[in-house]
């Protein structure tokens, strides 16, 4: 019976062969009922009449010789592979199998029962027919399995690589546009064929959030296309531009979803293509919102015109993710951008905005922030002037980055004139500073990292020329004198003083030491912090080198300080410096020697009368008779109250520069203090007297006593005079 219903099934195979093109219609049209989604993809709707005839010839071949059916034809091996393609799943595949299959068995059998009558061999043919049609299921669908996954791995493997290399690319820098153009470049390296970027414009600016009622104005920021210059944008990069409230990206923006959009050729939308020329054969676009940490940033779109497949979900997942990370990136590149352009500018409105107009220096500085990830540091830079026409050169640099940083250094600033208005000695200033560094460290949570410091405090005292200094883990300064007050022609007028070292501040309990020289006038001070000399290319010695030879050259040819800052920038900044940068250049001035008098007094009261004869010779001198009743009030009280209280040697020192100065020196170093004499008193309103009488006044300490000093305002006359004279060099 068997042998007979093969040759019955031969015989009915051959007679079926010339309406195999029309029964694969009437499958076709079967598998696109029972499976809708094969409607969304046209192209693979064609593939399979042709695949399905291909199956149907297959079988019917197999049954006419009667022998096992061959393998799955290259049509259906090629329709597995468009599936792969075009995203569609695995079970839609099989399913398609299943539908195709059993629809061709069941018309075989049905001419089974047409042809003949005779009953045992219909059994026989059919279970013939279905054995046979198992069997060649099965071996077909191992292949056209093999095939889809052929591909589908092949798509994996691509999204991998797609997403390593996004993870590589995107977020090298901290810079919000850059980060842009790196979504758009990975988005079109064999993803999309044009990839755009539209960011906030409220992002952009001032960093606010999308408002639900606000229109999402934004800024192309990046794009990249397939085509040279992106002709297939409707947008140009860096316009700003609109999109309509009912638009698919307006939606995307406001609710966050992502979006798959299939695009025909007649319904293009305007916000797409461009209108001078929309024919660029749009068929696919993905829309995702650069959303991070609860703030929206803004979109990206991927669309495909030259790439045949469009995208499938797959695709949608594999942008979501590129998409999230780039946002995560851009609003990291935000808020260092925000939290930078913040603390610089703290930074700058903490640090001197113009030079200080005083006789002691002329100064030129300079701050310049890093350009790294790091951010601004607190590099500070600061000219104090001092009693008796000195002046006070700063220079520090507060360890870390940011905000806190920048704060820090505010305080140790304002800590720093606090302590320089006492007048007090550069070593004794930084043991204050240090305390001060500790107090801070006690006050702040572990979470905002350790206060320290570096300082160098340098005073220079135009009328000796002598300059004093002290460093708390700060780099000296460097020193070139003119010229003209080399020691030999020829000779190298350049030096880096041999300053002792002390401690950075907050280390405390360890001493700092203060060291003095003479300076020539028209000498040339550089004070800097580490971040002019530090480079990867070049070790400390040999830029501390350079430094010194620059400002060597700088002082030979006289160049003023606001040149020499510029000369040793461009001589000795790294390339890519890593560290902020403050400079702070003075060169010295010498006070005529005719605008100091000096007066040595015996530890007598007597000698009270003496010292207010000499103050107001002096005053006539000076053609400052004008001011001489008051200089001989103040003298006169002070130099009272220095032989009274305090200890020999006692000395008056007149000194005539932007005000008139009178200083009195003994060696007791017991500072005065100004009371409320009571009504029946017979003293202590000496000081009071001096404050009424003077602008300014206060006490200074030194290594053998202190000195007490009142400030008076030259006459208008005498200012301008001594303002429209040369200074002193």
């Amino acid at each position: 019976m068997e042998k007979d219903a093969s040759a019955f099934l031969g015989h009915l195979a051959h007679e079926m062969r010339p309406r195999s093109d029309q029964w694969a219609g009437l499958l076709v049209e079967r598998m696109r009922a029972e499976l809708p989604e094969l409607a969304r993809h046209a192209d693979l709707a064609e593939d399979a009449l042709s695949e399905t005839a291909d199956h149907v010839s297959a079988f019917l071949d197999a049954l006419e010789h009667d022998r096992d059916a061959a393998g799955a034809p290259p049509t259906a091996l090629e329709l597995a592979r468009g599936f792969a393609e075009a995203g569609v799943p695995l079970t839609t595949l099989l399913r398609t199998y299943r539908l195709g299959h059993a629809g061709l068995l069941q018309l075989l059998q049905e001419q089974v029962t047409r042809v003949t009558d005779d009953q045992p061999l219909a059994n026989a043919a059919t279970l013939l027919l279905i054995e046979t049609g198992f069997a060649y299921v099965d071996r077909s669908s191992e292949q056209v399995v093999a095939a889809y996954q052929e591909v589908r791995d092949r798509r994996v493997q691509r999204r991998l690589v797609i997403t390593n290399e996004a993870s590589r690319r995107i977020g090298t820098t901290l810079d919000t546009v850059r980060t842009a153009e790196e979504l758009a470049e990975v988005g079109t390296d064999g993803f999309a064929d044009l990839a755009t970027v539209d960011i906030l414009d409220s992002v952009l600016r001032d960093g606010g959030r999308l408002r639900p009622a606000d229109a999402p104005v934004l800024r192309r920021v990046a794009q990249r296309s397939v085509l040279d210059g992106c002709p297939d944008s409707p947008f140009a990069t860096d316009e700003r531009h609109v999109y309509a409230p009912a638009s698919v990206p307006a939606e995307v923006l406001a609710t966050g979803r992502p979006v798959l959009l299939p695009v025909g050729a007649a319904d293009t939308p305007s916000w797409l293509a461009p209108p001078e020329a929309p024919g660029f054969g749009f068929h696919s676009v993905l829309l995702l919102p650069l959303y991070a940490r609860g703030t929206t940033l803004g979109l990206a779109q991927f669309v495909r015109h030259r790439t045949a497949t469009p995208f499938d979900d797959d695709d949608l997942l594999l942008a979501q993710d590129i998409a999230a990370r780039a946002a995560l990136h851009i609003d990291n590149a935000r808020r260092y951008a925000h939290e930078r352009a913040t603390a610089l500018t703290l930074q700058r409105s903490l640090l001197p905005r113009r030079p200080v107009e005083q006789s002691a220096v002329e100064t030129a500085a300079r701050y310049l922030p890093s350009g790294s990830r790091a951010g601004v540091g607190g590099d500070w830079y600061d000219v104090i002037p001092l009693s008796g026409g000195r002046c006070a050169l700063v220079v520090g640099d507060v360890v870390g980055r940011g905000l806190n940083a920048a704060a820090t250094m505010g305080r140790l600033r304002t800590a720093v004139r606090a302590f320089a208005d006492i007048d007090l000695m550069p070593d004794e200033l930084l043991t204050h500073l240090d305390d001060v560094v500790i107090r801070l460290q006690r006050e702040e949570s572990r979470e905002d990292g350790e206060i320290s410091a570096t300082c160098l405090y340098a005073v220079y005292d135009p009328a000796t020329r002598l300059c004093s200094l002290a460093s708390a883990g700060h780099l000296p300064p460097a020193v070139a004198t003119s010229a003209a007050e080399a020691p030999r022609e020829g000779a190298d007028p350049a030096v880096l003083p041999a300053l002792p070292i002390g401690p950075p501040l907050g280390l405390g309990g360890l001493p700092f030491e203060t060291v003095q020289w003479e300076l020539p006038e028209n000498s040339l001070l550089a004070l800097y912090t580490d971040g002019l000399v530090q480079s990867r290319t070049r070790d400390l010695d040999a830029s501390l080198t350079l430094l010194g030879e620059t400002l060597a050259s700088a002082a030979r040819s006289s160049a003023p300080p606001d040149e020499v800052c510029e000369r040793l920038l461009a001589a000795t900044l790294p390339e890519s410096p890593s560290d902020d940068v403050a400079l702070l250049v003075a060169r010295t001035r010498a006070l005529d020697p005719g605008h100091v008098a000096t007066l040595d007094l015996p530890s007598d009261p007597a000698a009270v009368s003496g010292a207010r004869r000499f103050a107001a010779d002096t005053l006539g001198s000076w053609g400052l008779d004008d001011l001489s009743f008051t200089t001989e009030l103040i003298v006169s009280e002070l130099v009272t109250n220095a032989i009274r209280h305090g200890k020999p040697p006692v000395q008056l020192r007149l000194v005539l520069d932007a005000a008139l100065t009178c200083e009195v020196f003994d060696a007791n170093s017991t500072a005065p203090h100004m009371r409320r004499a009571r009504t029946f008193d017979e003293g202590g309103r000496g000081l009071l007297l001096v404050a009424q009488l003077a602008a300014r006044w206060g006490t200074r300490h030194g290594r053998e006593g202190k000195t007490i000093w009142a400030e008076q305002a030259l006459p208008r006359e005498a200012a301008v005079s001594e303002a429209d004279a040369p200074p002193q060099l």
